[in-house]
């Protein structure tokens, strides 16, 4: 059952997110657009961050069960509402906060006691920030997660990984890396590894930051697996825990838990664009003469406010269903295949309310348009969810 009502506790946390954002990520979001750069790790800001406990993990979240007062799990739901405050006042800085980040759901969810308090502990220190990443696209394996050709072979006591991953976000700057590879292309799913890689390994190279359009304030990385030697203890679950696919029937689960956060952010982006465009609007035009252009500019913002509505709730929807342990697959691809779409639509329309002052380089909405236009790409592309909901709905043939 969904539930609307955010309880104090998250509705205290949200507005901590309000002022964080009010103060921070919207000012240094758009400052890292005009630059054309993203905020280093070395700014004060993620000190200050950390410090609040900002992609800080608690001593009872190795698992990531965070629970309510009333003793179910709830850590999806904080997680949607989270995100799309975060994204509401800038994506791109929300994502390069300090944090385990995309990396945390395949620990949790694949790896072992001892290492998930290994890699997750780490971020329990206070001393400094510290960031995770997961690496799975590479320059011909985007959304086909099933090709993916970076190679994993057995090397006496370890592994060797060779290949390369692109667009991997915080990747230069983490601690370490969840690289997902293959033993064996030719077994398909069922050839899937996922193994951490630390930061300062031999044979992790050539880290480069991509060009991109939007989100310009974090790091889109792209990097070499050269003869890179991981040691068995890194294999996420160990040898036992890939049988049957379990290895990409892991990366699927840790997409599951994250893609309804990836949608959410969506939803906060045009939420953004929604607000700046009804501002302009009040400003410019009185809306309450029914003339016909402000009838289009209301029937516009109305538009605008259902697209978001409905998306927000595909997304809670695929949230209360991880929370309480059902199977999700297909609300998760549901939510990420509308509600990017939805808040690309949301931008466009409040760049028409704009008009020419919207186009302009120095505008807000402007920026908006550019940055809400990755959220169909990451984390399984619009067309791939939908692939996903035809298997699932009417028996469409699954991939070998």
């Amino acid at each position: 059952m969904l539930s609307f009502d955010p309880g104090p506790e998250m509705a205290a946390e949200l507005e901590r997110v309000r002022v964080l954002g009010r103060e921070f990520l919207r000012p240094l979001g758009i400052e890292a657009d005009l630059t054309g750069e993203a905020i280093p790790a070395a700014h004060p800001f993620f000190q200050k961050a950390w410090e609040l406990g900002i992609g800080r993990l608690g001593p009872d979240d190795r698992e990531g069960r965070e629970v309510g007062n009333s003793g179910e799990r709830t850590a999806a739901r904080r997680g949607v509402l989270v995100a799309e405050e975060l994204a509401y006042w800038d994506r791109g800085a929300a994502v390069a906060l300090p944090g385990p980040g995309l990396g945390a759901p395949p620990v949790r969810r694949m790896g072992t006691p001892e290492q998930q308090e290994r890699f997750l502990g780490r971020f329990r220190d206070p001393s400094r920030p510290r960031w995770g990443a997961f690496a799975m696209t590479e320059p011909a394996a985007g959304s086909d997660v099933a090709g993916i050709r970076t190679s994993a072979r057995r090397d006496g006591e370890g592994w060797v990984l060779s290949g390369a991953k692109t667009f991997i976000s915080n990747a230069i700057r983490a601690d370490w890396i969840v690289v997902w590879a293959t033993v064996d292309p030719a077994a398909g799913r069922a050839g899937h590894r996922a193994f951490v890689v630390e930061r300062g390994t031999p044979g992790l190279e050539d880290m480069r930051a991509e060009h991109k359009m939007g989100l310009i304030a974090y790091e889109s990385a792209s990097f070499t697996l050269r003869d890179c030697r991981v040691p068995s203890a890194n294999l996420l679950g160990g040898e036992d825990h890939y049988r049957a696919r379990a290895g990409f029937k892991g990366a699927m689960e840790s997409f599951n838990a994250t893609r309804p956060m990836i949608a959410v952010m969506a939803v906060g982006i045009a939420r953004a664009a929604y607000d700046a465009a009804r501002a302009f609007a009040r400003e410019h035009y009185v809306l309450a003469r029914p003339l016909p252009r402000h009838q289009r500019i209301t029937a516009k913002l109305a538009r605008m406010a259902r697209k978001i509505e409905v998306a927000r709730l595909l997304c809670w929807r695929a949230a209360t269903l991880a929370d309480v342990e059902q199977p999700n697959q297909i609300e998760a691809s549901m939510a990420k295949a509308f509600a990017p779409a939805a808040a690309q639509e949301v931008t466009s329309l409040a760049l028409e309310i704009l008009g020419e002052a919207g186009v302009r380089q120095d505008r807000y909405v402007e920026k908006l348009y550019r940055d809400v236009k990755a959220m169909d790409i990451v984390e399984g592309t619009g067309q791939i969810q939908r692939i996903v909901i035809a298997r699932r709905l009417v028996g469409y043939p699954a991939a070998s």
